[in-house]
């Protein structure tokens, strides 16, 4: 979780850099960062106003039993024993601590992704239905891990950019104040 904790820092150097409007601040990123989002949402509920996850891993135990046999042992080395660090992997998953996002979440994932498979991203999206927290799916049936096709980059990267520009206009409307 290391990682996550980078990811914050980098964004609080950023803000002394730049003026940044701390409601509109968006986690954007693909599988390792895809995983990375929703991390980042789950860990630090109050700095997001929304997260794209593209083909993530929202659990490392599901996702390591699922992934492409060719690639189970190394991705073991790279994040740890579902059988030895279960609890740990399963501790750190977000959809695991999905009650504690409050950012909107778009989701993007290919079929037929052999990496990263599509469960990964269903669970996630069934978990925040199941809270009734904001969540889109989009999923596209000819693309693996990732989008390859022009006509799917430009549908699905255009549609998570009006997803995004709509959420950080509502949460630039949003009162900074704290509730009571």
């Amino acid at each position: 979780m290391d990682t996550v904790k980078d990811s914050v820092a980098a964004l609080a150097e950023a803000q002394k850099m730049i003026s940044v409007d701390p409601r509109k601040v968006v986690a954007w990123g693909g599988s390792y960062g895809g995983f990375m989002v929703l991390a980042c949402l789950y860990a630090y509920p109050d700095l997001w106003a929304a997260g794209v996850d593209i083909v993530g891993i929202s659990n490392f135990v599901t996702f390591l039993k699922n992934t492409g046999p060719w690639r189970r042992q190394l991705r073991i080395a790279e994040y740890g024993d579902p059988e030895k660090d279960g609890e740990f992997l399963e501790s750190i998953s977000p959809n695991n601590n999905a009650h504690l996002i409050k950012a909107p979440l778009f989701i993007i994932h290919g079929r037929n992704d052999p990496r990263v498979p599509m469960g990964e991203a269903g669970q996630i999206m069934q978990t925040m239905k199941n809270l009734g927290r904001e969540a889109h799916l989009l999923v596209f049936d000819d693309e693996g891990h990732g989008l390859v096709k022009l006509q799917n980059r430009i549908e699905g990267y255009s549609t998570a950019l009006g997803f995004v520009m709509y959420n950080v206009t509502v949460a630039g409307q949003r009162d900074p104040s704290p509730s009571p």
